[in-house]
């Protein structure tokens, strides 16, 4: 049966190489975006060029959650199910504790843990009819936080202990497991090159990775996983090795 996934944040970078990926191997994807329309038609043109009427988009702000809720309904009623959900949208940006604004906690906390979670409710009743799988894209950083990042850190945690939750509370219909990115993309804050450069001494692989790495981990995780809920895997070229 050709699946049909779901992607938020689909328009560019992480999302965008799962989007692709799977589509190549018979997919068919819905790509959430918010404001990078641009990039969203054009990757649905030429996913749809490759195959037709194989890729929708769908524009959400998944902070308003009567948006969400459409979402999940549009997404639906595309081809008739959901298969997987892909919760990979994240806002993320650097303020310390003392800089902290409840408009800061509310976008980073709504985009990162609330906004999965309610889309996964949403689709729990089309993913369960078809014994579909969630994958939330986490961080190595959930684990221990990153220094200056406190409420994104503290909504990573958030959506690991969610991945692991909701794999017991939805099975055995839904498959929920987790993928945590390590250094893939340097953040848009223009980072210095010696400090680019302790990063990846702390890499076992002495190299940053690259989306496709993580849609690779993503797309096995989709369709030769049967037997894995409630796992998280780092994808980090052994970053928390040394930790």
């Amino acid at each position: 049966m050709q699946k049909n996934i779901l992607i938020t944040g689909a328009a560019k970078r992480i999302g965008a190489a799962c989007a692709t990926l799977l589509h190549n191997q018979g997919c068919n994807v819905i790509l959430h975006y918010k404001d990078s329309e641009k990039q969203a038609r054009q990757l649905c043109e030429q996913l749809n060029q490759q195959r037709a009427n194989s890729a929708q988009i769908i524009q959400t702000d998944l902070l308003n959650l009567t948006a969400l809720q459409q979402l999940a309904i549009q997404a639906t009623s595309i081809w008739g199910g959901i298969d997987g959900l892909i919760n990979n949208a994240s806002a993320f940006y650097s303020q310390t504790i003392t800089n902290v604004s409840e408009e800061n906690w509310e976008e980073l906390i709504g985009s990162n843990l609330k906004a999965p979670f309610f889309l996964s409710q949403a689709l729990v009743t089309t993913l369960s009819q078809r014994e579909g799988c969630i994958i939330n894209i986490i961080d190595i950083h959930s684990e221990r936080g990153l220094k200056d990042y406190p409420v994104y850190s503290i909504a990573k945690a958030g959506l690991a202990a969610m991945t692991r939750i909701l794999a017991k509370e939805l099975a055995p219909k839904i498959r929920v497991n987790g993928v945590s990115p390590g250094a893939i993309i340097w953040p848009k804050d223009e980072l210095s090159v010696k400090y680019k450069q302790e990063i990846i001494s702390k890499i076992a692989l002495s190299r940053t990775g690259e989306p496709e790495d993580i849609a690779k981990t993503v797309a096995f995780l989709i369709s030769n996983a049967n037997y894995i809920t409630g796992q998280i895997i780092s994808v980090d070229g052994g970053r928390t090795l040394f930790c």
